[in-house]
Order: structure tokens, then C-alpha cells, then sequence
């Protein structure tokens, strides 16, 4: 397994370590994002869709489950599952279409689809020691 970890004291400090965490992870494009609400999820995922060269707005897709943007090398794909009651929900989305896409996907609250992230997936958790700062594990096999 490959672990790496990182810590930012800032919002753009977290969008800003988007370009490592690219280059750590290898080409892999699916991300399952772990942490609290208010972790930093949304804000690692902007800064990460825009190091991808997006000129989208990203925003957190809590209502509607999965945005799409577009980057110049096709498409992104970002989950929120924080709202499903059943795992079933993530299979009425057609989960599998979009993993399979070959193109980027970020998973906020995987844990709520636990067994469907696919075990190439990159992991990312977040945690906050403090309000100003942010613990990002970033491990994979």
C-alpha cells in the first residue's frame, strides 16, 4: 500500500495540494473522500478539478447526488451520498456507468456505498486537528 500524507493550514492550501496528490496517485482517476462534514471534501475536490484545467464551478452535489464538469480532457464526475438512505439509491444512479467511464470520479461519503468502490480507487481522509487545519491521508494499493 502507498500512503502519503499532507497537512494545510488553509483553504487554498488544500486546493493548492492538488497537483501532488495528482502526481502521487499515478493516473487513477476514481476518488472515495473520507472525513466530517466540514472537513474539506468540496474544497481538496475544487482544487484538484481545477488543476485538471475545469473552468467549471464546483459546487458539493448534496441534493442532487452527482455533478458533472467538463476539463480538457473530458469529463468529471462528483458524488455525494451523504443523502442516500439505501445502497440501492447508489445502483439507481448507475453507479457502475460512471466508474467504469474511464474518467474522473470523486466520491464524497463512500462509506455510504461500502463495497461498490471499486479497489483501484485512490482514498483520501480528511480530518481537522483544529479549525484552521487539515490532515489529508492520501493511500492506495
Amino acid at each position: 500500500m502507498e500512503k502519503f500524507q499532507f497537512l494545510s493550514h488553509s483553504v487554498e492550501e488544500t486546493q493548492n495540494l492538488a497537483k501532488k496528490i495528482l502526481q502521487a496517485c499515478k493516473g487513477r482517476k476514481i476518488f472515495a473522500i473520507y472525513g466530517d462534514l466540514g472537513a474539506g471534501k468540496t474544497t481538496l475536490i475544487q482544487g484538484i478539478c481545477q488543476e485538471l484545467g475545469s473552468p467549471d464551478a464546483v459546487k458539493s452535489p448534496t441534493f442532487s447526488i452527482v455533478n458533472e464538469y467538463e476539463y480538457p480532457g473530458g469529463r468529471i464526475f462528483h458524488f455525494d451520498f451523504y443523502r442516500i438512505k439505501h445502497i440501492t439509491e447508489a445502483f439507481d444512479l448507475g453507479y457502475e456507468e460512471y466508474f467504469d467511464s474511464g474518467e474522473f470520479c470523486f466520491v464524497e461519503w463512500p462509506e455510504k456505498i461500502e463495497g461498490l468502490v471499486p479497489d483501484e480507487a485512490v482514498h483520501i481522509r480528511l480530518t481537522a486537528p483544529d479549525s484552521f487545519s487539515r490532515n489529508i491521508e492520501v493511500f492506495f494499493d
